[in-house]
């Protein structure tokens, strides 16, 4: 298993009433916890919106005014 499996597979956390929560890769220096970027009915959907999010963190300012 690659190391990039490992580096994904703890940012998605199973919630208690079924749900799935997506975290930030870095912690808050402050308060040592990571950031809550949503909660989502199914896995894959998590998974999809990381992927949205890695996909708009790299794309730069090209994009911008």
């Amino acid at each position: 298993i690659s190391h990039y499996y490992h580096e994904h597979r703890h940012m998605i956390r199973k919630l208690a009433p079924g749900k799935y929560r997506l975290y930030s890769r870095s912690k808050n220096p402050k308060t040592s916890k990571r950031r809550n970027l949503g909660t989502f009915p199914t896995r894959a959907a998590a998974l999809q919106h990381e992927r949205a999010v890695q996909f708009f963190k790299r794309r730069g300012t090209r994009g911008a005014s």
